[in-house]
């Protein structure tokens, strides 16, 4: 078996895993890997009880990572976060006591309820993979991941993420409110005791990095290139966007149509790769006008419309 066809097995082992946890949100399951394998982290935005925080723990408990859940609240500090330095007494030296970034999968539990100084602490490990505490640089554990979930109805006691904190995250899902015959399913799982008790690792941190890395070497033709581009450079010159989406943007929608190929078996990225994420990864980065806004115009809208508008690579007309 060649590594590409090991990538792509250990991905179904992940996704089948998760899926025995988590009922009829597989779009969700695999838009959540591909943040996962392109190395960028997921933002999860929807109402309370849906799920969001078992997704979490099915994708840390799956992958072998170790996990930490941090509750956001108002007087969270990002020491609280990061770690800090506690005088021992013993040595008369500080000790560094890290805090609960400092693992491989990290929930976010409410992001937006914790003050925007807070919320910067995640930034240089987001983007750079390791925490500065009191002038000294502490490397994070790979694989790496955040996974952050956001209430958008409740408006008391928030703080808005920043652009520039919404802007790292790769990946934007919503998981939806269930069927019919969907939440009958999830009540009889859940009849005795929660599936999520029952979930054992199906692979390893190793094996996950191997994913990642092979998740770069997916080709992209130059057409499919010029096709993301094309993309994000509409979302600037939108006329209901103030600010479209950033360089960041193009490069998290060339890595994740990598990882989405890989977890469907294919060497190369096709550009309906390309269409299928590009909703759920610029979407979030886009900022619109008032008057937009007003009509009911959202970022995924936007998105939707620019594709549909938008000629595909090797397409005929």
């Amino acid at each position: 078996m060649n590594q590409l066809a090991e990538a792509s097995q250990i991905a179904h082992q992940l996704l089948d895993n998760i899926k025995s946890v988590i009922v009829g949100k597989e779009r969700a399951i695999e838009l959540s890997l591909v943040a996962l394998f392109s190395q960028g982290h997921l933002l999860i935005e929807d109402v309370p009880g849906l799920g969001k925080t078992t997704l979490a723990k099915a994708i840390a408990v799956s992958s072998g990572c170790s996990f930490k859940r941090i509750q956001f609240v108002p007087d969270l500090l990002p020491s609280d976060i990061t770690g800090v330095n506690i005088y021992s007494q013993k040595t008369g030296e500080f000790e560094f006591r890290p805090g609960p970034l400092m693992t491989q999968v990290v929930l976010a539990d409410e992001i937006n309820r914790a003050p925007s100084k807070t919320q910067a602490a995640l930034l240089e490990a987001m983007e750079e993979h390791r925490v500065t505490v009191d002038g000294v640089t502490y490397e994070l554990d790979r694989p790496f991941f955040i996974i952050a979930t956001l209430n958008p109805v409740e408006y008391h006691g928030i703080f808005p993420l920043p652009e520039a904190e919404l802007d790292r995250f790769t990946v934007r899902v919503t998981l939806g409110y269930a069927s019919f015959e969907q939440e009958l399913a999830i009540i009889e799982r859940q009849e005795s005791k929660n599936p999520i008790d029952d979930v054992a690792p199906v692979t390893t941190p190793e094996k996950v990095i191997l994913v990642q890395e092979e998740t770069k070497g997916i080709y992209v033709d130059p057409l499919v290139r010029q096709y993301i581009v094309s993309l994000t450079q509409a979302s600037r010159q939108h006329q209901d966007t103030v600010l479209g989406a950033s360089h960041r943007g193009s490069l998290s929608l060339f890595r994740t149509s990598q990882a989405l190929a890989l977890i469907r078996g294919r060497e190369f990225v096709v550009p309906d790769d390309v269409k299928e994420l590009a909703g759920a990864v610029l979407a979030h980065r886009l900022i619109l006008t008032p008057e937009a806004r007003a009509r009911g115009m959202d970022g995924s809208k936007v998105i939707t419309s620019i594709v549909d508008n938008m000629t595909v690579p090797g397409a005929h007309a």
